[in-house]
């Protein structure tokens, strides 16, 4: 188990592959808004959904406790640490890509995701350059008619959409 101290390391690419080959990874995807209720999007510059504006977010490493994904993953995509608990469970997710990170052939991702929304004091943060080329604060009308949006990110905006969560959250009101 880890603790907020000390964090997993990834597998090596070749390990990762096999996985990738053999099983679903979970992950959060991180849905943020600042005070004007936009949402903050990255344009990844990596497989999958390379080349298209996406919400940031990241996979949960083995043994790692779902609170200290949540942070690594924050600090990570975000610049700063953010607990699991300032976030609002939005339900949970499916996402299938025809290619893999290596584009190796032949290998699927499929990725369930937990989505979390943030709503950000502020709308300047950090933004890291790992896994994406740029950042862009969107409003959501203009998110759900833009090509250059991944649907799987237009699908947590979408209305209708949205009613196909896998599961509803877990949270009561």
């Amino acid at each position: 188990m880890s603790n907020s101290t000390s964090f997993p390391e990834p597998l090596p690419a070749s390990d990762f592959l096999t996985v990738l080959a053999n099983t679903p990874l979970l992950a959060f995807d991180l849905l943020l808004r600042d005070p004007q209720e936009r949402v903050l999007l990255g344009l990844r510059s990596n497989r999958p959904a390379q080349g298209y504006w996406f919400v940031p977010g990241g996979r949960v490493l083995k043994d790692e406790r779902l609170e200290d994904a949540f942070l690594r993953i924050t600090a990570a995509e975000l610049g700063q640490s953010i607990p699991l608990t300032e976030g609002k469970f939005m339900g949970v997710y499916q996402h299938f890509y025809a290619d893999n990170f290596s584009g190796r052939a032949g290998i699927s991702t499929h990725y369930v995701v937990l989505g979390v929304e943030l709503r950000l004091a502020q709308a300047l943060l950090e933004k890291p350059l790992a896994q994406h080329s740029d950042w862009r604060w969107w409003s959501v009308e203009d998110l759900l008619i833009s090509p250059e949006v991944h649907p799987n990110t237009r699908a947590y905006f979408n209305r209708e959409q949205k009613t196909r969560a896998l599961y509803p959250p877990f949270y009561s009101a």
